[in-house]
């Protein structure tokens, strides 16, 4: 293929799978949803999606509709998940959801004449989509997964943490190895990587082309939201944590580098409930630091979650694997810069401004790499403004949905292009 700029496309026919999209979701749900809704302002858009979405749609779409977005639901025989109940089973009902949609696909094709198909969720890069079937250019992506959790941590995980690290590690492998994923790869005009680990997987599996895209990014009216809270109080200096207290999210490790810090004026809030969090708990209450640290439960709403937002000065988000996380965008979108590790797609985000990834070797020296950090932000008042200037600055320049079709569009153009040199080769 000769070296060519793509062209921007004209207004397309667009397939997209979405299994998960939901309005006013976030994660997945939220990625599918906005996706959707972005493309057809520039192309006719058909989403296959689950039939469980159809009515969150539905009612959404009465309020506001979206000219050129239509929707194919789509789900297996009552029979055929019956034992599917909340997360249970999830990846393996999502598996048979594609292989089994090929008959829906292959039937609005014939009535649709697709110019182009985009598989959007789930963003795994190791389950297999039926899209690449269809004789039309395939872009692949924003997908993730190939983020992986550094080996120096795992010595102090209990069991069946550890467990469900390796299980994650060989459920990959097999994927990896199954003909429809290398199939998936192979038939892409364009792979989306949400990081630089992801890209490397993609490349690895065949892809003829992967670009690196972040998966998350903001409405342009959450972010003007975000961008009007207002500023904290400027004493005591509070640091939060936001999101389900899983292993692999590094809360553990927030909460000790507080502790090594030693700043007896500031606080760290910790928004999270369940039975992990009772591990946390246990963690403060031996690092003798129970009067600076407040646990909140999970709140009901973005709303009450922003209310608390607020009062704070930085996230703390050091995730051990981790494709995206949209709480690192809020936060930043809000002002608040974001201390992560320096692995996947959080380190992505705060890279170019608006936050600090430490680097990760062991445990003990992330610990104390965070805690640097954390005693530079409060010593030097400065700091923090910089870093909280430069964290909004970012996010509307580069982390909008807006600014994200600009690379979904060139991805489109792109193929299209491929699609243009490949029939005059011929």
């Amino acid at each position: 293929m000769h070296a060519t700029q793509p062209v921007k496309p004209t207004r397309l026919r667009v397939l997209m799978s979405a299994y998960a999209c939901e309005p006013h979701k976030g994660s997945e749900p939220g990625v599918g949803w906005n996706m959707a809704t972005e493309m057809a302002k520039h192309h006719d858009v058909w989403v296959l999606t689950r039939t469980n979405n159809r009515e969150a749609i539905g009612a959404e779409l009465a309020k506001h509709p979206v000219p050129g977005l239509h929707f194919i639901y789509y789900d297996l025989p009552i029979w055929a998940r019956w034992w599917k109940k909340g997360g249970r089973g999830v990846q393996l009902y999502y598996y048979l959801w594609q292989r089994f949609s090929w008959p829906v696909i292959k039937s609005a094709h014939a009535i649709q004449h697709f110019d182009l198909t985009h598989h959007v969720t789930f963003g795994k890069y190791w389950i297999p989509s039926m899209l690449p079937k269809l004789p039309v250019p395939f872009v692949w992506g924003t997908v993730g997964g190939g983020e992986s959790m550094p080996g120096a941590f795992f010595k102090n995980l209990r069991f069946k943490d550890a467990l469900s690290e390796l299980s994650r590690v060989i459920a990959r492998w097999l994927g990896e190895h199954l003909p429809g994923v290398r199939a998936t790869a192979r038939r892409s005009a364009i792979a989306l990587a949400s990081t630089q680990e992801t890209a490397a997987r993609l490349q690895q599996l065949g892809c003829r082309r992967v670009k690196i895209v972040p998966q998350c990014a903001l409405a342009v009216s959450r972010c003007k939201h975000l961008l009007a809270l207002p500023d904290p109080p400027a004493d005591p200096l509070r640091f939060i944590s936001i999101g389900r207290p899983l292993h692999w999210k590094g809360f553990h490790l927030g909460i000790k580098a507080f502790a090594a810090a030693s700043l007896p004026d500031a606080e760290y809030w910790i928004i999270a409930n369940g039975t992990r969090r009772e591990r946390l708990e246990t963690l403060v209450h031996s690092l003798k630091i129970g009067a600076r640290v407040r646990f909140l439960d999970k709140l009901s709403s973005l709303e009450d979650v922003y209310g608390v937002l607020s009062h704070c000065h930085v996230l703390v988000h050091p995730a051990l694997h981790e494709a995206f996380g949209n709480v690192v965008l809020e936060a930043m979108a809000a002002g608040r810069p974001a201390l992560t590790l320096d692995l996947g797609g959080p380190a992505l985000q705060v890279k170019k401004g608006g936050g600090i990834a430490v680097p990760v070797h062991t445990p003990d020296s992330s610990v104390a790499a965070l805690a640097d950090v954390m005693r530079e932000i409060a010593d030097n008042p400065a700091v923090l403004a910089r870093l909280s200037k430069e964290a909004r600055e970012q996010v509307q320049r580069n982390m909008t949905w807006e600014t994200r079709m600009a690379d979904i569009s060139s991805a489109y153009g792109y193929a299209m292009q491929c699609k243009n040199e490949d029939s005059s080769s011929s």
